[in-house]
This record gives structure tokens, C-alpha cells and sequence, in this order.
């Protein structure tokens, strides 16, 4: 259902039962799915792909060409997925011809005036509260928790299920499972509380505890932490997930946190 005094480029593919309110602009090279309802004064610009049963709040623009000097009027795309809820005032901003793509997954919340940067990967089930700011390149995985106004260097990593607390500036990859606060940010134990609603047993919660405790907690620097990881604990999907964030990780791991003498 489309308002009057809303402009839809006839090149854009709407299907049947989208609502879209007044005052909002959709350019050409759009894909919006069934049942998403767009919200008076949103801006959805050329590359856009947007899933089912998103909601899209006013003041919101999404696909606006990367805020990057480098980027050269390629044809890149802003793909975001089914039952995303997008707040007041948040930016998308779509790909360079690094990945072609800026990518959020499925049942994602962005909060009120969160801003995506070109080529940023998140992946399903994250929540990202009032004024989180992405930078170019990042990498985040499923079910990630950024707090308000955190702000996550370029390039950076969060691996899954990882929390991380507001007002924090991310400048280091953040692995999977765990919490991370402080200035400068740092291991602060697993992200349990997260974990535990999500079904994981006291069991496994308790493996990747003894994990973490080898890598932040026994002075071991990344890499005899993890051969003394993948000789001592049993292969498991967690185990392996932790040791390949690691072993991948471009910008390094951030540290562990240690109480000063002071």
C-alpha cells in the first residue's frame, strides 16, 4: 500500500502488501519483500535489498553510496535480510568494490542513528543499541550484542555471541563468546547471561570458560595458548570456532584485563 505523497521509481520491485508512508523516497534498483512497512520520511536508495517483515523507522536512508574516496560509482548492493528492524535515523551505507555488498542478516535490531559502513558483513540475530557506529570492512558474526555508542574500528572482527559494552571503542578483533569492557577494550569473562538464553548447557558454558581462562588468564602469549588449547581440550565445534578466530584474525585478538598495582 503505497501513500500519495510517497515516490516510488517505477523501476523498483515492491511486492503487493508493502506499506510504505508518506514523504518516503525509493529510488530505482530496489527490492523491498513481503510484508515490510517503511515508515514516513525513510530514504532507500539504488542497490537496495531489503526481506520480508523488515520495519524501517522514519528518517532512516538506506544504500546511500559509501561515505569512501576510493569509491568509484560501482554497482554494489546494501542486502538486508527478513525480519529486520531498523530505528529512527540509522544509515546503511552499501559496498565498494572491495565486497560488492554491505550485508545484515535476518532478525537483526539496529537502534535509533546506528550507522553501517560500506562492505560491512553482520550476521543474523544482532542487536546494535542507540549511536553503534561501524566503519568500513567489518566482519560481525551471529547473535553479537554492541551496546550503546560503541564504536568499531575498521577492518575489526567480532566473532558470535559476543557482547560488548556500551560507550566502548572497538580497535582490536573481539573473539567469539565473550564479553568485552574497559578502556582499552578487553576480556572481561563469556558473554554466560547471552549464552544461557540461548540454550547452551552449564556444560559447554563451563568449556569455553576453561578456554578463555588458558588464553587470557595463564600469561601464555596467542600462539602457545592455542597450541596448549587444541592439545589439552577436546575437539568440539566451540574449541574450533575460537582457535580459527584467532588464527584468522588480521588486526589481533584484544587483551585480557589486568588490574593495575596503582
Amino acid at each position: 500500500m503505497n501513500q500519495p505523497l510517497a515516490y516510488v521509481h517505477p523501476g523498483a520491485k515492491i511486492a503487493k502488501n508493502v506499506v510504505i508512508e508518506p514523504f518516503t523516497t525509493i529510488y530505482n534498483n530496489v527490492t523491498i519483500g513481503e510484508g515490510t512497512w517503511i515508515g514516513s520520511n525513510v530514504t532507500i536508495m539504488e542497490g537496495a535489498r531489503i526481506g520480508k517483515n523488515c520495519n524501517i523507522f522514519p528518517g532512516s536512508v538506506i544504500s546511500a553510496i559509501p561515505q569512501d574516496l576510493k569509491y568509484n560509482d560501482e554497482d554494489t548492493l546494501a542486502v538486508i535480510g527478513d525480519n529486520v528492524t531498523i530505528r529512527e535515523c540509522v544509515t546503511i551505507n552499501k559496498g565498494t568494490s572491495d565486497k560488492m555488498k554491505t550485508v545484515i542478516g535476518d532478525n537483526c535490531l539496529i537502534m535509533a542513528y546506528c550507522h553501517v559502513a560500506h562492505d560491512c558483513i553482520i550476521g543474523n540475530n544482532c542487536i546494535f543499541s542507540n549511536n553503534s557506529t561501524l566503519a568500513g570492512h567489518i566482519s560481525i558474526g551471529d547473535y553479537v550484542v554492541l551496546a550503546g555508542m560503541t564504536a568499531v574500528h575498521q577492518f575489526c572482527s567480532i566473532g558470535n555471541h559476543a557482547f560488548v559494552t556500551g560507550g566502548s571503542l572497538v580497535r582490536k578483533d573481539v573473539p567469539p563468546y565473550v564479553k568485552a569492557a574497559r578502556e582499552p577494550l578487553s576480556y572481561v569473562g563469556i558473554n554466560s547471561v547471552g549464552l544461557r538464553r540461548r540454550g547452551f548447557s552449564t556444560d559447554k558454558i563451563r568449556e569455553i570458560q576453561d578456554i578463555y581462562r588458558i588464553l587470557y588468564q595463564k600469561n601464555y602469549n596467542n600462539t602457545q595458548a592455542s597450541d596448549l588449547i587444541e592439545a589439552e581440550m577436546e575437539a568440539t565445534p566451540e574449541r574450533d570456532e575460537i582457535l580459527q578466530f584467532i588464527k584468522n584474525s588480521h588486526r589481533g585478538i584484544m587483551k585480557g584485563y589486568f588490574k593495575s598495582n596503582s
